[in-house]
């Protein structure tokens, strides 16, 4: 980004588009999403920060029928029902042990041993940031037009027998993708305002 750009705000339309018009999704249209456009998502997801640029989040796109077949008894009823029929849902998971390829990542050739001999740290740093990038993620969709539908309501620990088994990769929630049906959405609920939950000290 040049001086140009920086200080520069998105349009009125792109703030609706990815937040102030953006809705979770409830039921989904049969409009596949291809494999380019989650390849671009997670190009644009990627270049979010997290700390020491540890990069925790791990992701697999459930698309076929018999991938969608393995997370189904995962997830409670009413989230197996939306997830069947949505082109794809995501996996967001964390690696636990992200901290190997910091010798990749960051410029610090120390800081591999900030979380290496520390496991409550390196836990507490993969989801706090790995759930970062999961924010990031939902953004970068919306921005590419892509409704989400993220959830919480499924069983981490099958998921990460059935998905992750032999890694050191644990689930944090999952994310459906692809365009929604927006006759499916109840009014939206209320947000709190600026002055009942922030302070300017």
């Amino acid at each position: 980004m040049d001086d140009t750009q920086r200080g520069r705000r998105l349009d009125d339309a792109s703030l609706d588009l990815i937040l102030r018009d953006a809705r979770a999704q409830l039921a989904w249209r049969d409009d596949p999403v291809p494999e380019a456009t989650l390849r671009e998502l997670y190009d644009l997801m990627k270049m979010g920060p997290t700390s020491a640029n540890c990069s925790p989040a791990r992701i697999v796109f459930v698309s076929s029928p018999e991938a969608k077949q393995r997370l189904l008894p995962a997830l409670s009823k009413t989230n197996a029902a939306k997830t069947i029929v949505a082109p794809v849902t995501a996996i967001i998971a964390y690696d636990t042990q992200f901290y190997e390829h910091l010798p990749f990542l960051f410029h610090n050739p120390a800081a591999r041993s900030w979380f290496a001999h520390n496991e409550k740290f390196a836990t507490e740093t993969a989801f706090r940031n790995g759930t970062l990038q999961g924010a990031y993620f939902i953004i970068a969709a919306r921005a590419l037009g892509l409704d989400t539908g993220p959830m919480s309501g499924f069983d981490n620990a099958k998921v990460d027998a059935e998905f992750f088994a032999g890694t050191n990769f644990k689930s944090n929630f999952i994310c459906s993708l692809g365009r929604g049906d927006p006759s499916s959405l109840p009014p939206r609920p209320p947000r709190f305002t600026f002055e009942q939950v922030c302070q300017i000290l």
